[in-house]
């Protein structure tokens, strides 16, 4: 096991170096999404419009924040992670078609995603559900929100955050996952 402290964008060799069971803690942009923001990004890519953000290198975060608009912009005052496996069916797709280099949640995804981070070189890492308020102190500020249509919750929030985590590796690009026999893989 290994500490990494990471600032992206991550690039494909340090996302490759990661290895199931190191330790990360992350600074720099990190991007929320869920469900519908999964299924809307696709939409971008397949219909050949840009992306509203650059997820190239990136941190994608299955994370519904809460946040609050106040006169000086928004504030997340939780952000924890949201169960990953909802994102099974579409998240080998938004790897390769984003660049994002690694991928946060809560309980592991599937073979499909392994396969997927082993081919575009990215990891998978957990964050500990039920410690939102915990998760809002690395963030810094909201750089912007995109897609609010979808609801606040499934909205893309493009969040600063500083050592956020700390983050476990459970999948790496190499196919090891710390959830094979879970019901996950």
């Amino acid at each position: 096991m290994a500490v990494y402290r990471l600032e992206t964008p991550i690039s494909e060799g340090e996302a490759r170096r990661l290895r199931a069971g190191d330790i990360v803690y992350l600074t720099g942009i990190v991007v929320t999404a869920r469900d519908k923001a999964h299924r809307r990004i696709l939409e971008y890519v397949e219909s050949g419009r840009r992306l509203p953000v650059d997820l190239r290198g990136g941190v994608i975060y299955h994370c519904g924040p809460h946040a609050v608009k106040t006169p000086g912009g928004w504030v997340v005052l939780a952000a924890g992670p949201t169960t990953s496996m909802r994102m099974e069916s579409v998240m080998a797709e938004v790897l390769q078609a984003t660049g994002a280099r690694l991928v946060i949640g809560k309980g592991g995804m599937g073979s499909r995603t392994l396969k997927a981070l082993m081919k575009v070189g990215a990891a998978y890492a957990v964050f500990t559900g039920g410690a939102g308020s915990l998760a809002a102190l690395s963030i810094k500020r909201v750089v912007d929100v995109h897609w609010l249509d979808l609801g606040v919750p499934e909205a893309l929030w493009v969040l600063e955050v500083e050592d956020f985590g700390p983050l476990i590796v459970t999948m790496d690009s190499r196919g090891s996952s710390l959830h094979k026999g879970t019901g996950t893989y």
